[in-house]
Order: C-alpha cells, then sequence, then structure tokens
C-alpha cells in the first residue's frame, strides 16, 4: 500500500503508487525523477516532508505549484497566472 494526497489535501491509501512527488511544507510538487528533489534526499533533506500524488491534478487541486526544476514550462504558467 502507498500513502497518497488526494485533491483535498488528505492521506489515504492506494494499491497504486503516485506518480509524482511533492514537499508538503514548500507546497511544491514535481516528477518522481526530479534532479533537484534527488538531489535534497540524497543530502537526507526533504525526506519527512515528502508527499505523493497518483496524478498532478490531485496535486494541483491540493494547492501545490509545479517544480521550476523539472516541470519548467507548467512552472512559468503557474507563476505568470500568480503574478497576474
Amino acid at each position: 500500500m502507498y500513502k497518497l494526497i488526494d485533491k483535498n489535501n488528505q492521506e489515504y491509501l492506494s494499491i497504486l503508487p503516485g506518480m509524482f512527488g511533492g514537499h508538503k511544507l514548500l507546497k511544491i510538487y514535481g516528477t518522481l525523477d526530479c534532479k533537484s528533489a534527488l538531489s535534497f534526499i540524497a543530502r537526507g533533506y526533504y525526506i519527512k516532508n515528502r508527499v505523493f500524488f497518483l496524478i498532478e491534478q490531485d496535486a494541483i487541486d491540493a494547492g501545490y505549484r509545479p517544480c521550476a526544476k523539472c516541470l519548467q514550462t507548467k512552472y512559468k504558467i503557474w507563476k505568470q497566472s500568480v503574478q497576474t
């Protein structure tokens, strides 16, 4: 079983693994192979605040923003939307 976050920012158990990872305090989500996140994890950071989402829309609905490193295009669109 996998512990995931749903669109209401609530944890639940799933038989399916998450397709996106995030940081619950920073409210950032990205791909599971994000080099930035993996770098922080390798140095012992990020782990206790790590969350997972089954689908990207769950992360967005839960109030997370795209990662500026692994989701650059989506981050730029998000950034423009909050500046207007």
